[in-house]
């Protein structure tokens, strides 16, 4: 398991465990990035717009689009200890 996959797992946990959950904001940017860096381009119909849930990800996750995994990875690790930081 490379360096970047190894911190990347350890911050899927770490964002878990902290004393104070993210605002909806960053919620979304997390998710957004999660599922970017596990799973490339958002795939699927766009929900629709009275799923406000599914659509606020859908968007968050499309907006994106074309963004490395490996890119993704590490603004998400990057976030996740800037959340930490702030505890």
């Amino acid at each position: 398991m490379s360096d970047l996959e190894t911190q990347f797992k350890q911050a899927a946990e770490d964002v878990t465990q902290l004393s104070e959950a993210p605002d909806n904001s960053v919620k979304l940017k997390l998710y957004a990035l999660y599922k970017q860096a596990t799973e490339g381009d958002v795939k699927g119909d766009k929900p629709s717009m009275f799923d406000f849930v599914g659509a606020a990800k859908y968007n968050a996750w499309s907006e994106l689009a074309g963004t490395e995994g490996d890119v993704a990875k590490k603004k998400y690790i990057d976030l996740v200890e800037a959340l930490k930081a702030k505890e």
